[in-house]
Order: structure tokens, then sequence, then C-alpha cells
């Protein structure tokens, strides 16, 4: 089996649409950290490119010559990030017009709209998390009960890939006997 290798940079708004305190727009792929460099301006520091990776920056998100709202902006670079690529996420107010507004300012910088699911999608594919984690993923969301949430916990932390390996070794030792 042939895995696609992706070098486009998604973007998608990451926390539920409505107002609250903290929007969330999500950047990863290839040009993550170039996209970002686009919108954002940090004052009298240096280029993101030039930054760290985990790490978090003051500044303004601009569209152009307008500044759209005032941001942190968390960079890290892959592998360590949730899809293994390089990821910018720009936390901002959390009202939907800004949020929205940021989204496409980000999309007019180089990014596509991400697809749902494709962030852990690319997790999967890029080998960061198994079938199993990502299906927890969507359990986790979708939890209605503290059982339900322990359970896709448990999952997404790699518990049934570790019982699965466990099992595979056991009966590989007595297929090599």
């Amino acid at each position: 089996m042939e895995i696609m290798e992706y070098t486009d940079t998604i973007a998608a708004i990451a926390t539920a649409m409505g107002n609250s305190g903290i929007g969330i727009v999500r950047i990863s792929g290839e040009n993550a950290v170039e996209v970002a460099e686009k919108v954002f301006r940090e004052p009298g520091k240096k280029k993101l490119s030039e930054a760290e990776s985990h790490t978090i920056h003051y500044g303004y998100v601009y569209d152009g010559d307008e500044a759209v709202d005032e941001v942190l902006l968390m960079l890290m670079r892959g592998p360590r990030s949730y899809t293994a690529e390089d990821t910018v996420e720009i936390d901002c107010h959390g009202g939907m017009l800004v949020t929205r507004r940021i989204l496409e300012t980000v999309l007019k910088a180089g990014a596509r709209l991400a697809e749902p699911g494709e962030f852990t999608k690319r997790a999967f594919l890029n080998g960061r998390i198994d079938l199993s984690q990502a299906e927890a993923v969507m359990d986790l969301i979708e939890s209605k009960s503290k059982y339900a949430l322990e359970s896709s916990v448990s999952q997404l932390s790699g518990m049934m890939k570790q019982k699965i390996q466990k099992i595979r070794n056991i009966l590989m030792d007595d297929v090599a006997y």
C-alpha cells in the first residue's frame, strides 16, 4: 500500500463556531510557517521561520495593512506536532466574525480549507497515530458520559494498540516455534 505524501498546506477553524473567549485557527503542512509569516506580525521580533519549535508568540494578524486581531501564535515543527507536519495555531478572540476573518486571511495567504477530519487523517497517514487512535478522536469529541470519555482517552493514548501488539507478539512467537 502506497501512502500519499501531502505537500499542500491546510487550514481550518479548530474550535466550535460560536461566540467564546478564544477561537483557534490551525494551519498544517509543508508551508504552514510561510503562510503564517504572511499574516502575522510580532513587534520587534525575528521571523517565524527563524523561531524555535514549540514556542508561543504574541502579535497581530494582518490582512494586508489592516490589523484583524491581537493573537497568540503557537509554532510546532514536524514531526513533533499532531499531524507530524509543521503546524501553526493562531489563538484569537473567539467571536465568529473574527475567527472566520482570520481563516479567510490565512486562505488568501496560500493555505487551502481543510476537509472535515483532515488533520486527523494526516496524523494517521503520517504514522503519528494508528487507526484505533484516529477513531478515538471522534469518540472523544462525541463522548456523552464519563465512561465514554475515559474509554476514548484510553484508546487515544494507544492502549488498544499496546494490547494488539502484545497479542501479535505472542502469536508470532508461537508461529516461529
